[in-house]
């Protein structure tokens, strides 16, 4: 199944989604703030797996398994 590329420029759709290029690809948004709670760090359980978010001392988020 062959598909054209898409961009990955967003385009905002009112405060809660971001809408991107392509067929039904309107992804909710959750802001960092809300996520973290406070927190420099916290973990994520995915399909069995850990892995680690955190906020860097730059305020970068990192995502490791």
């Amino acid at each position: 199944m062959d598909q054209s590329p898409r961009s990955l420029e967003p385009s905002t759709v009112g405060n809660d989604s971001i809408k991107w290029d392509g067929p039904n690809l309107d992804v909710p948004v959750v802001d960092s703030v809300a996520l973290m709670q406070g927190r420099r760090e916290l973990v994520i359980r995915h399909n069995a797996q850990t892995y680690r978010l955190r906020v860097t001392a730059s305020e970068k988020l990192i995502l490791t398994k």
